[in-house]
């Protein structure tokens, strides 16, 4: 009789980088059932337990044997099998011989009247402990790492070096053997509280083993712990903590017995800009800060990994590091404040953009040509203008302030309050402290036009510039997030500002062809429209536009990703708030698609009209003048209606009018008419496709 057992399997290494190890986390959930359900080992349910140095699957149930298994396999029918005289083909010996059988084991069954050979295989069940090392073994190595490192003197590569292995099934060691190491029954605790070794007397026990030598094995409760520790905190001093789920992430998976402590920094740091005071502590640090009423104090959480026992001496260690970054950052950026801002801008051309594109220096300047096309072709009033051409030639000025160069994070930023120091206008100063906005899907846009004009053109002049020296985006690489600056260019033209971007990107050509970079003009134009149209299709898609509406409003050769957003939206609406609306416009379409001829065109004869192909006539002018007007004011809703009116006096035409008629001259008119009548939908959709649907 079958019997069961747990089986613990425990990989310790040196500190895994925090998200490689959120990564191989969800890998292992998936990767351990697959492993033994490949080799048909029954077992129960796998619970995932890690921390940054180490990784423990724990599976119920496993059966101390395989499943025995009866493979049946049909093969060719008997009478291809086998010759006349009954010996077997060239067929029955090639079966056979892929099913790794002789070809006299073969049988014959019928089947619904027709004969045929089968293979039938058996599987005898197997120990499952004598499978397990291999699969452990497969297990390591199926573990996909962004990164992989070699130590020692084996090949073998992980994350970082694997410093202990534990496997048990039941009470019995697994040998696994990997990196030199063979599997035993003793882990590892907490590198300093509880370092071990520590022996684990069965499978069951390893996670209470491993707890009781200082360690949280999983990210749900470490996250816990540190969040009541942030809560506790946040009770004593009276403030609020901020816990960007980016840092938190990262911090959940630095540390195996997280402690949350509290630290104090000088109040004389706070007249530094906070931006500093908080990417200092949250991106170099990882500490949280804390808020009074929104406004940042001088105290801040600490998540530590040491004792807590010596808090005092964990605190005071943590400020002095805190209090050097922000001597640092408080001396860059009171030597910044000595020369007012665009007294750098003339040092960007320290800085390189991109090889052939030149340094930040050439952008600048073609990121203010560029503002100065669009705000002009806008219609943007004077005043505006001039602080766009403002921004845009300061916008990158803060890329060589040593506070920038230390701080990367707050560029942009710090660029907004030296021109604030040096008398810049607030909106100048808010363009370029939101220029590079939105960063990302759901982030805010610039404020007002000043900065979406600046970031559109940044932004623009980027992705133009890349494409047009053959660096655009392939499959999943994408080095210079252009998918991303695309987004951010729709994002802002959501807005419904007033600028073309087929304009714009022809502006930002020729401003490139102007600089003298040589590229296939056509070609790359051609080529970025189309990536803003993929761009536009997948977010309409997201949105819930069917991809059947996207491109028949496509067929009408739109390039415009705003006028494709409106219009398939509108057609979408059609179809699913609206349905008689639509199928009026499907079916008037139809009915004239299925008949017309291109090639006769559509001028028809009116005085050879009966009275119901005048009527028609007269809508469909009527039709197309109501379009065309629709169009020209963005009404595209209004567009469809004024052609599903076409229904009714097409439907009438249909009832009375042979089209087909056998005088020729009286053929051609009416196709002719119907030509001109779906050519009026030429300009809105292609509703043929729909219409079949």
């Amino acid at each position: 009789m079958t019997s069961t057992a747990t089986l613990a399997f425990e990989i310790g290494t040196e500190e895994i980088p925090a998200f490689d190890l959120k990564r191989a986390t969800e890998q292992l959930a998936e990767l351990v059932p697959a492993s033994l359900d490949a080799v048909r080992i029954p077992h129960g349910d796998v619970a995932i337990y890690t921390s940054p140095r180490r990784l423990i699957a724990i599976v119920d149930a496993v059966a101390d044997q395989t499943e025995a298994l009866e493979e049946v396999f049909r093969g060719p029918a008997a009478k291809i099998a086998f010759d006349e005289a009954g010996a077997p083909t060239k067929a029955a010996i090639g079966f056979a011989r892929g099913k790794g059988l002789d070809v006299d084991a073969l049988e014959r069954r019928d089947e619904n009247g027709t004969e045929y050979v089968y293979a039938v295989r058996s599987v005898a069940a197997q120990p499952v402990a004598a499978l397990l090392p291999e699969v452990l073994r497969g297990i390591i190595d199926g573990i996909s790492w962004p990164k992989s490192c070699r130590w020692g003197t084996t090949r073998e590569m992980f994350s970082r070096p694997v410093r202990w292995l534990v496997a048990l099934l039941g009470d019995e060691v697994i040998p696994v053997q990997y990196a030199g190491l063979v599997a035993g029954n003793t882990t590892r605790g907490h590198r300093f509280l509880a370092p071990g070794p520590h022996t684990v007397p069965c499978a069951d026990e390893l996670v209470s083993v491993v707890e009781g030598a200082y360690v949280v094995p999983t990210q749900a409760a470490r996250e816990a712990r540190i969040r009541a520790g942030v809560a506790a905190a946040e009770a004593a001093t009276g403030y609020a903590a901020e816990l960007p789920a980016k840092t938190l992430t990262e911090v959940i998976n630095l540390s195996e017995y997280p402690t949350v402590m509290v630290g104090t920094f000088d109040e004389e740091f706070l007249k530094v800009p906070e931006e500093i005071i908080v990417d200092a502590m949250l991106m170099h640090q990882r500490y949280f800060p804390l808020y009074d009423g929104g406004k940042l104090t001088n105290k801040f959480i600490i998540v530590s990994n040491g004792d807590p026992e010596r808090e005092a001496t964990i605190v005071d260690g943590n400020e002095r590091v805190v209090a050097a970054r922000l001597y640092d950052a408080k001396f860059f950026y009171e030597e910044d404040l000595k020369q007012p801002l665009d007294a750098y801008v003339e040092r960007l051309d320290e800085v390189v953009f991109q090889e052939a594109l030149g340094t930040m220096r050439d952008k600048t300047e073609r990121v203010v040509k560029l503002s100065a096309r669009l705000t002009a072709a806008a219609g943007i009033a004077r005043e505006e203008m001039h602080d766009i051409a403002r921004a845009a030639y300061l916008a990158k000025a803060d890329l060589v302030t040593a506070a920038v160069i230390e701080f990367t994070s707050v560029q942009g930023v710090m660029g907004s309050y030296y021109a604030t120091a040096a008398g810049e206008p607030e909106r100048v100063a808010r363009a370029i402290a939101e220029h590079y906005r939105p960063r990302f899907s759901g982030d805010a846009i610039p404020t007002d036009v000043v900065g979406q004009v600046v970031a559109l053109a940044d932004k623009l002049d980027t992705i133009c510039g890349l494409f047009a020296v053959g660096a655009s985006p392939t499959g999943s690489s994408d080095p210079f997030a252009l998918r991303r600056a695309a987004l951010g260019v729709l994002a802002i033209l959501e807005t419904g500002l007033p600028i073309d971007l087929v304009e714009a990107i022809d502006a930002a050509l020729i401003i490139y062809r102007e600089a003298g970079l040589q590229f296939d003009n056509a070609a790359v134009r051609r080529e970025i429209i189309d990536f803003f149209i993929t761009r536009e299709k997948v977010a309409l898609r997201d949105a819930g536009v069917k991809a059947d509406t996207i491109d028949a409003v496509l067929a009408c050769g739109i390039e415009e990703p705003m006028v494709l957003a409106a219009r398939a939206r509108a057609v979408e609406a059609a179809r699913t708030e609206q349905p008689e609306v639509f199928a009026d416009l499907a079916t008037a379409f139809a009915r004239a698609n299925n008949l017309r001829d291109v090639k006769l065109g559509t001028g028809y004869k009116k005085a050879e009209l009966s009275e119901v192909e005048c009527a028609l006539s007269e809508a469909v002018v009527a039709a197309e003048e109501a379009v065309a007007a629709a169009l020209r004011e963005d009404r595209f809703a209004d567009a469809l209606v004024a052609l599903a009116a076409l229904r009714a006096p097409v439907d009438r035409f249909f009832e009375t009018t042979m089209v087909m008629d056998d005088d020729p001259e009286v053929r051609a008119n009416r196709l002719k008419l119907l030509n001109r009548f779906a050519n009026a939908f030429a300009h809105v959709a292609d509703f043929g496709a729909m219409a079949k649907k």
